[in-house]
């Protein structure tokens, strides 16, 4: 069953496509099987390209939100953390555990940008009932932003708890590299390790763990990463065609406005939603303090907030929003400006 698929009443677009002769259901069909493919194949090229670029400074965030709470700070901010980094371990030592991102925001871009695709659709058709091909408000854009991080996360969560352990070895009880007789060193740890273990300790939950702070935080920050796009790039638009005396919709941003929005879009999302991530590494991260061995989202956000306060859960943001500028900058400009050559 498609997502399409929810036994609502039927929409003006449902009505047309039943009168519509075979053959023009069909070329609609493959024109969306077409842009889905694009979507895919697109977002996993310039998901790719993003976290190569961004992976160092996540590396640096993580370490920074992961430090233990009862122990004095190991370090002092994101430059020194990338100091210490750089002398203990070198270059390597920052993209350490690059493996299974790559895979995972490959499959996490490829997710959003089909899955946002698909919400359009779907309130088009089933919940504003407007033609194809009509432009859907900001609201609505933004609520298909958040439906597509919503789902992304269920995908998303298992790789970022793999991700986090990879990036903090050193310091991670959970590391199964630390515990006596592991036989590992610690630059040799591999995914395959860290998956070993957490189905060894956890089972097939354990994996899912801290799915509530990936899940507010893609929900609530892929909202504002795609609202914050096409806000900014209808803006420059809007702006541009003023000049030209043309139709917004006709008006053809520089590369330099595309990236633009991309970085405005970037910076929205890891601010907004920044503690639910501190709160989600911490969870994926940190040590076990209860003794059911169970963590709770809120359970982690008050013990973090009574050892540090706010400044804890904003712990590592700056160099996030910063890095996420020229990460989300490339991802969309390359995903629209590959949209548009194989259009």
């Amino acid at each position: 069953m498609s997502i399409m698929d929810t036994g609502a009443p039927e929409s003006v677009a449902e009505t047309s496509a039943a009168t519509e002769p075979p053959s023009i259901a069909i070329m609609k069909v493959q024109e969306q099987s077409s842009e889905a493919l694009k979507d895919i194949a697109f977002g996993s090229l310039a998901g790719t390209v993003g976290k190569i670029v961004e992976y160092p400074f996540d590396t640096v965030k993580v370490r920074l939100q992961s430090q233990p709470d009862h122990l004095p700070l190991r370090y002092t901010g994101p430059l020194d953390c990338f100091r210490q980094s750089m002398s203990q371990d070198g270059l390597r030592g920052l993209y350490r555990g690059i493996s299974a991102p790559l895979v995972g925001a490959a499959a996490e871009t490829a997710c959003l940008f089909w899955s946002y695709s698909v919400a359009q659709d779907f309130l088009r058709s089933n919940v504003l009932r407007v033609n194809d091909g009509e432009d859907l408000p900001l609201s609505a854009l933004v609520t298909a932003g958040a439906m597509s991080g919503g789902f992304t996360a269920t995908i998303l969560t298992p790789i970022e708890l793999v991700k986090c352990r990879m990036q903090v070895p050193l310091q991670s009880p959970l590391d199964p590299t630390l515990r006596p007789g592991a036989g590992l060193m610690s630059a040799s740890l591999s995914p395959f390790a860290v998956i070993s273990d957490v189905s060894r300790r956890e089972g097939l939950r354990g994996f899912w763990r801290g799915h509530t702070g990936t899940f507010l935080r893609e929900t609530g920050g892929t909202a504002a990463w795609f609202g914050a796009w096409e806000a900014t790039t209808l803006y420059l638009k809007t702006r541009l065609a003023r000049q030209q005396h043309i139709q917004p919709s006709e008006a053809m941003l520089p590369l330099s406005q595309q990236m633009l929005s991309g970085a405005v879009a970037g910076m929205a999302y890891n601010f907004l939603f920044y503690p639910a991530d501190t709160i989600k590494s911490k969870m994926q991260t940190g040590e076990l303090s209860h003794s059911d061995g169970r963590l709770t989202f809120l359970g982690t956000g008050r013990e973090l907030w009574r050892a540090r306060g706010m400044k804890g859960l904003y712990r590592g943001c700056g160099i996030t929003v910063a890095r996420s500028a020229p990460s989300s900058a490339l991802i969309f400009t390359i995903v629209s400006n590959l949209k548009e050559a194989f259009a």
